[in-house]
Order: C-alpha cells, then structure tokens, then sequence
C-alpha cells in the first residue's frame, strides 16, 4: 500500500484494527488493505499470583485496552495528519481458556482465572473418563465443573461464562459469542455442526443434575460462530470503554473473537490441513492440522479447531521462556553494577547467540523452567531449577542452550505421542513468538528438539493482534464460499519471504541425549516442589 494513499484509507474506513489480550502485552495492530500494518500500540502487564488462583485485574484489562488504542490513534494522527474515527472492522484476541463466571447483573463473580493456573486436576480428569474425551486442566469446563467439586457459593448464579476475547467482546457488543477455535478451548466441539458436542453437553448436565443450579450448560456458554461471521457492532457504550475520547464512532463491525492459538494459525498462514505452528514466549505450544482423528485420547494432547473448524491436535506447555528471562534480568543487573550501558534487546541476542556455540547436549547440565504447573509432566506446582553435577562442563554457552533446550522439554514430550505414536505427518512447521526474535537462534533450537524444518515469516513478529486482524479483514472481504486457508494463501501471504533452517543431525543428538536427562531429572523437580512449600 503506497503511503499517499494511506490517509485515504484511514479517513473512509478501508482499514482493520486487530487487538490482543497477550500474556505479557496486550498489542494493537491497524492494517491496510494489502493487509500490511499502518500503525501498532501496546501496554506491558504481567499475570499476579493471588490467593493461589494466576490472574490479571480487570482494572488492568481496560486500562490496558485504551492505552493501546490511544498509542494507536496518536501514531495514525502523527505518522498520516488523519484522525482515526472509523475503522472497517475490528477483532479481539486473548490468552486462550480460563474462567471467567458472569452473573445476571454483568458483575465478575469470582477474580478472572487464567489458562496457567493447574487447581482443575479432579476436574479434568473425570471430564476426560466421562466425555472420553482429553480435558485439559485449562480448559473453561474444567474450571467450571472444579468450582462445583469445591462447592464454590457463586456457581448458582453464573450467568455467562467465557474468555478473556469473549468478556472484552460482550462489553463492547453486548454479544455472548465466540470464535469456533477460541470454542473449542472451551468445551468439546462436534466438527459435524462446528457447535458444541451436544452429547458431552448432555452428559455434564445431567453430571451435575443434583445440584439443582437454576442454569444448564448451554444456557451459560457463548453463541459458536466460524471464521468470516459476523459478531456484531461496536456500541455507545462499547466506544467509551475502546475510546474514552470518543473518537471513534459506534456501528463498526465485528468478527468473533478468537484465542491466541487460532490468530497464531492464522497470522503463520497454518490453516490447512498437514501444516502447523509452534508460538513460543510465555508458554510454548505446538498446533498441528490433522488429516484424521487420533486412535485414541491422550491427557498430554489437546483437541481443538482452527477458526475455520479443521481438527487440531494442540500440545501446549504451561512454561517457556519465563525463567529463560528472568536469567536474562539477573545478566542485566550485572552489566549495570558494572556500568556497562547495554540494552535488553542486544543483551538477550548476546546470550542467544553463545547457546549456539555450546556443546551439543549443553554439556551435561539440566534445568526446568517451571514457574508454574507443568500438566505434561505431571506437576501441579513449580519450582524453577538448574541442576549441574562436578563433572558438568558449566560453561555460559552450554548455560544458555540448556535454558532454551529445557524451555521445549514438555513440549517434546507431548509430540513424541504425535510423530512416534500416531505417525502424524507435517509439511511445514512456522514459528513465531518471543523465542524466535534472535535470528537463527530459535529456529535451531526448535528444529533440534521437533527435528523437523522450522520457518519463520518475515511477518513473524506481527503476532496475534495481526492475526486477528487478519480475521477481521477476511470477514469484511472474502468472496463467497472462499475457505479461509484459500484468502490466506492468495491474498495474504503470497510472495511473503521467510526463513527456513532445517534440523542440524548433531543438534537432533544433543537435544535426544539432553531429553534423557530431563525425563530422569523429574524427580528433582518433584522433590523441590515437595520441599520448598
């Protein structure tokens, strides 16, 4: 898109706001019509640990929300001497699963609780026996029906029940839908109707039955709809929580809100069928479109949809590069102590790049990265370690590459059952997320420990709210019965330039040897979780 014509587009509304509730940023995107970004705002915020329950305030949810827009509106103003009044659609993101219990009121029950808490173990493993089906511990049923087991005193007055996406969306819609991908986090989908399961819907009602709550689960959860619906318009009310300026005009469309992992589908151009995506930051997981159903349930496997409806068989690890990070923080009080000027930026590319120069298998030390629960591996709670015996080579390049081989440790573990087990087959796998930001870096690492080629677009780093965005503009634009995987492919991605690195046969090794290690090393990770209350 030529920049003469941008001021045009913005001030006719030829443009698609994409914003995302991330784990760490909440991000706002603008893009053209060539679907490439005009202008971005983000806020920084953090999860708290609170009572034993992760959350975020919803304080900060629309605190967050407008700083982000108004960044936004002051970049399209100052960059295009055009103010930002309407837009042609708009698509809200979030951290996928999680709680959050709605009463008739529209009051918050119980604080939001996240995707990264690991309190619903019961829970899900009696939904997985009685549907047959893997129940995350995530997963918003499994929060549902964990408050039930608790004997919770608001769960008799749930109203509504959904996400992050949904709740920002219902507040500024006064829609209760959701996104099929972000649906299917929330409750089995039947890829027959792209609804809920109407028989583990019946099954969980009359479960609970004796409870005699004045709701059944249908009444409760959000309206389906796929990718390329409509979801509703902005209100007044919805303008002033976006916008307290009240600049932008009520009316704009909007498409169903959706989860990180579909909007990391799609802004990877991972829809179709035998290509996949890993989103590595906060947590890491692995998404993969299958061709068939699995033989069987496996606790470590998620089952979920793209936006669009297509089976998905997600391995999702709670921890990722939190711990890498706060390594990072402590390097950094050093250089300051030193009165070395260095950003954090350089400093993190510094130390990336060292792990590349370590000993294949990171030289016989061993680290966990478990700030939190870990349900792969079977931890309710975290302790993050490093380990190193006297005849480790305790290097900082083997330091490093241990710290970023055990951020994928989990995840290897659950894609084992995937390659080895069920013989899925991929032909491409996309990386995006915090992780990959050191050129190569990441690419090798993560090929190392899936050993299958990894490729990251050079629009990589758009992220989420891209993503949703994208999915906004395919609801305003799309011809009749276009799939979303042939909009993507012809009018998104074409010519797009990426990098591929294929797996290094010595890096395979090292990693192979490095996850013999970490499998014999949970029971230090068990112990330390036991001692240290």
């Amino acid at each position: 898109m030529k920049r003469n014509d941008i001021p045009k587009a913005i001030e006719s509304g030829k443009t698609v706001l994409g914003i995302e509730f991330g784990s760490t940023r909440i991000k706002a995107a603008l893009i053209g019509e060539d679907h490439t970004p005009i202008a971005s705002g983000s806020f920084g915020w953090e999860n708290q640990y609170e009572n034993g329950i992760w959350t975020y305030s919803l304080e900060d949810v629309w605190s967050g929300l407008q700083e982000s827009h108004r960044k936004l509106s002051n970049q399209v103003f100052k960059n295009y001497d055009t103010p930002l009044q309407t837009i042609g659609a708009i698509g809200f993101s979030g951290m996928m699963h999680g709680y959050l219990a709605i009463d008739k009121d529209g009051n918050l029950l119980v604080p939001f609780r996240t995707w990264r808490n690991t309190i619903t173990g019961q829970a899900a493993r009696e939904l997985t026996d009685l549907f047959q089906f893997n129940i995350p511990q995530r997963w918003s049923i499994a929060h549902l029906y964990q408050v039930i087991l608790n004997k919770e005193p608001h769960v008799k007055d749930i109203s509504y029940l959904t996400t992050l996406a949904g709740y920002v969306h219902w507040k500024l819609t006064g829609q209760k839908v959701m996104g099929l991908g972000e649906a299917s986090g929330m409750f089995p989908i039947d890829s027959r109707t792209d609804d809920y399961d109407a028989r583990m819907i019946a099954l969980f009602n009359e479960k609970i039955e004796a409870e005699n709550f004045s709701w059944k689960l249908q009444d409760i959860l959000p309206q389906v709809l796929t990718a390329g619906d409509a979801a509703g318009v902005l209100t007044e009310e919805g303008v002033r929580l976006l916008d307290p300026m009240e600049q932008l005009q009520a009316g704009i469309l909007l498409c169903p809100p959706e989860g990180d992992a579909g909007t990391g589908m799609v802004a990877t151009n991972s829809v179709a069928e035998r290509t996949g995506n890993v989103s590595a930051g906060t947590s890491v997981f692995a998404m993969i479109v299958l061709e068939k159903a699995l033989s069987k349930v496996y606790p470590e496997i998620d089952m979920v949809t793209t936006p669009a409806g297509k089976p998905v068989a997600m391995v999702h690890s709670n921890n990722c590069t939190s711990d890498l990070n706060a390594w990072i923080g402590l390097f950094q009080e050093f250089t300051d102590a030193l009165g070395v000027e260095i950003n954090e930026s350089k400093l993190f590319e510094i130390l990336y790049q060292r792990a590349l120069a370590g000993e294949a298998d990171g030289g016989g030390l061993l680290a966990y990265p478990y700030l939190s629960g870990e349900h792969i591996t079977h931890f309710e709670e975290g302790r993050p370690l490093f380990v190193r015996t006297p005849e480790s080579r305790f290097t900082l390049s083997n330091f490093m590459r241990v710290h970023l081989f055990s951020a994928l440790g989990a995840l290897r573990i659950g894609l084992d059952i995937l390659f080895e087990e069920e013989q899925v087959k991929i032909d491409q796998v996309l990386g995006h997320g915090g992780f990959f930001k050191t050129e190569e870096v990441g690419q090798k690492i993560m090929a190392a420990a899936m050993n299958v080629p990894v490729s990251v677009m050079e629009t990589a780093g758009e992220g989420g709210a891209w993503g949703i965005a994208l999915l906004a503009s395919y609801m305003l634009n799309k011809e009749e019965n276009e799939p979303l995987e042939d909009y993507l492919s012809n009018k998104v991605f074409a010519g797009k330039k990426g990098t591929t690195i294929a797996p290094d046969p010595a890096d395979v090794d090292g990693f192979m040897a490095f996850m013999e290690r970490y499998k014999k090393g949970l029971v230090i990770e068990r112990a330390a979780v036991n001692a240290m209350s």
